[in-house]
């Protein structure tokens, strides 16, 4: 009888204390997917008006997307105990990568971002905002289809289900080109911006992939600092990188005109790029954060929730045109997210059923072992 007991008493305490984390790391989830979508809002919006009232600098414009980084440092002095991560890594060793393997990580990942950013920037400047945010929704294709190799993504129909309409909501882009042409630009460039938007989204489908690959394979202690250190690092590399381009293209040599000749004057010039940087910042912590807690794919859905939000308000910002097919695509956009994310619901709804019946076998199973050894002894005393 007290073996049944304690067992039960163990049991629930063990109930309880994987409620308890679940709760504190769904937390950390939604402060995470808040960061991500107004930033990404916020910052796609931003970007756009800097074009929209005279801005000419494709190098400025990738750099503000990661100049960012320093107001981060303040957070390394905020004590926070480890985040309590459901995916933890794989390699068996206890050891921490060496600074040169790190090095080379941050390295990569800074340089894919400056050349992500670069091809962001382009199509910013020759397509509208409205018609960039429905292409970068295909980003979760391709970053399911690199998860596929890198992370050993499932697959299952709901999931299927949402890459062919993502995929079909940015193809129906393209025969939408003479709506989608922004007063002064050439078809030459529209085409431009087109591919330069598709790239850069299939270059962040995969460096998201990766990113999940490093930390599970790389970093044994997960915790907020890690994001805070790939976020800072890889964007202090994509900063020295753009900025070399940016002096080397002779840009800089315009600033000073550009500001003078900004549509809203110079302190507006300023304060459009002080808070891109910073919007870009938070979008970051967020993105990182994600793939930390939970998978490269599911942050990249998140990222597609924010779909609706930019189109829908450069309607009445910057009058982009809202057609039919732009309509259209994205309603597919919206029923793909909605798919994935109802495939994440019952991954997280199995796993609970299954532990449940788990804690149950074993604690029948440790029951038993007490009642046998009981026995054993009544036995022996008799």
């Amino acid at each position: 009888q007290e073996a049944k007991e304690e067992n039960g008493n163990a049991t629930n305490q063990v109930i309880t204390e994987l409620g308890s984390v679940k709760y504190k790391r769904w937390i950390c989830i939604l402060l995470c997917i808040i960061f991500l979508l107004c930033g990404q809002s916020v910052a796609a919006l931003l970007g756009r008006l800097y074009f929209d009232k005279g801005g000419k600098s494709k190098w400025l414009s990738t750099l503000i997307q990661f100049a960012g980084f320093p107001i981060l440092v303040p957070f390394y002095c905020i004590s926070r105990p480890k985040m309590l991560t459901a995916n933890h890594c794989s390699i068996g060793s206890n050891k921490q990568p060496s600074i040169m393997m790190l090095g080379l990580v941050y390295v990569t990942f800074g340089l894919m971002s400056a050349g992500i950013g670069f091809l962001y920037s382009v199509g910013m400047q020759y397509l509208p905002i409205s018609t960039v945010t429905l292409i970068a929704a295909s980003q979760l294709a391709f970053n399911a289809f690199f998860s596929y190799f890198l992370n050993s993504q499932r697959f299952t129909p709901f999931i299927i289900n949402s890459l062919v309409l993502l995929t079909i909501s940015s193809v129906l882009l393209v025969f939408n080109n003479n709506s989608s042409r922004l007063a002064g630009v050439s078809q030459v460039h529209c085409a431009a911006g087109f591919i330069c938007t598709v790239l850069g989204t299939a270059g962040s489908g995969l460096l998201v992939a990766l990113q999940q690959f490093a930390l599970r394979k790389l970093v044994v202690r997960q915790s907020f600092k890690v994001v805070l250190d790939l976020v800072m690092c890889q964007s202090l590399v994509a900063s020295s990188a753009i900025l070399v381009g940016f002096f080397a293209s002779g840009d800089w040599k315009g600033f000073s005109g550009e500001m003078d000749e900004y549509g809203l004057g110079k302190f507006s010039y300023l304060m459009v790029l002080i808070w891109t940087a910073i919007c870009w910042a938070v979008f970051y912590i967020g993105a990182v954060g994600l793939v930390l807690e939970v998978s490269a794919l599911f942050c990249t859905a998140i990222s597609a929730l924010g779909l609706p939000i930019v189109p829908i308000i450069a309607v009445f910002v910057f009058n982009d045109k809202m057609d039919g097919i732009k309509v259209i695509s994205m309603v597919l956009a919206i029923w793909g997210f909605i798919s994935y994310v109802y495939q994440q619901y019952l991954d997280d709804y199995m796993p609970k059923t299954e532990n449940t019946g788990e804690i149950s076998e074993a604690c029948s199973y440790s029951i038993g072992l007490s009642e046998h050894s009981a026995l054993q002894g009544a036995a022996a005393y008799h």
